[in-house]
């Protein structure tokens, strides 16, 4: 069998031989062809990250006067604290830019014709997935460079703005798994993207406005539950205090519990839409 190239859409097909040792490129041409999708209509990348730095604005301009008198947050910047929740808003905003590729593919059919090559199935996921991960990572990198423009100092410095990126990217990787599930299960842009909105009160049931300590009955069990709390915790306390391990991985851990949980959501959509076919 010889080697296969579509220039329009820059995968590259092998034998299926070689998929096992190809799996790194089979993964990255797939991203790159998500990322060259998503940059030929950059204005799908503006509505989720105004809305974020809408909210920072309005956050720090309506409460950051009062944080002075909230417990446990007294001395600490009020800006560093609601930064996090801003970004956590962008990535729920946007996860699914990168799913409506994949939509467009099946609606078109291409979905269906990847299928039926050596390309692994992985890869088919993980690209769209990745894909929109690094937007994710992108849109928060702007929205901390806004917040530092308003009088952001961070506990860390570099690194820790850095780290929050880096958080970021991963808490995306979980929510843009969870559209790409939606995209196969659904085959509709409508749908799909109404997908990524139920993540959205995931937001409120968490410590969004005051420390977790203030937090009490029902909705301090669902902030415990909640990994977008450990993210939130972890952040804050970077830009606010310093390092703490502790915090980052657990924030690490949720991140991967929940980007794991949705690629096997996203797997088992995928097996579903074959038998389909």
């Amino acid at each position: 069998m010889t080697t296969q190239v579509s220039v329009q859409n820059t995968f590259v097909m092998r034998p299926k031989t070689h998929d096992k040792a190809n799996l790194p490129l089979q993964i990255w041409l797939a991203t790159w062809r998500s990322l060259t999708t998503i940059f030929r209509t950059p204005v799908a990348l503006f509505p989720p990250l105004a809305i974020s730095i809408f909210f920072l604005v309005i956050y720090e301009s309506t409460l950051g006067g009062a944080a002075a008198f909230i417990p446990n947050l007294s001395g600490n910047s009020y800006l560093g604290f609601i930064l996090p929740l801003s970004i956590v808003s962008s990535s729920l905003s946007g996860a699914g830019i990168a799913a409506q590729n994949m939509v467009r593919d099946i609606e078109s059919g291409y979905f269906d014709k990847l299928l039926l090559t050596p390309i692994s199935r992985a890869a088919l996921l993980l690209g769209p997935i990745f894909a929109g991960a690094l937007i994710l990572g992108i849109q928060a990198s702007i929205v901390i460079g806004v917040a530092l423009l308003m009088g952001l100092e961070s506990a860390t410095g570099i690194g820790g703005l850095l780290l929050v990126v880096g958080l970021a990217i991963l808490l995306g990787t979980g929510f843009a798994g969870f559209t790409v599930s939606a995209a196969l299960g659904s085959g509709s842009a409508a749908a799909t993207q109404g997908a990524s909105f139920i993540f959205f009160p995931l937001t409120f049931l968490t410590a969004s406005f005051v420390p977790l300590e203030l937090l009490d009955g029902w909705l301090k069990t669902a902030a415990t539950f909640n990994p977008i709390t450990y993210v939130l915790e972890a952040m804050r306390a970077t830009l606010n205090t310093g390092w703490d391990s502790t915090l980052i991985w657990q924030a690490v851990g949720a991140c991967l519990l929940l980007g794991g949980a949705m690629f096997a959501l996203a797997i088992y959509s995928l097996r579903v839409r074959t038998r389909r076919s």
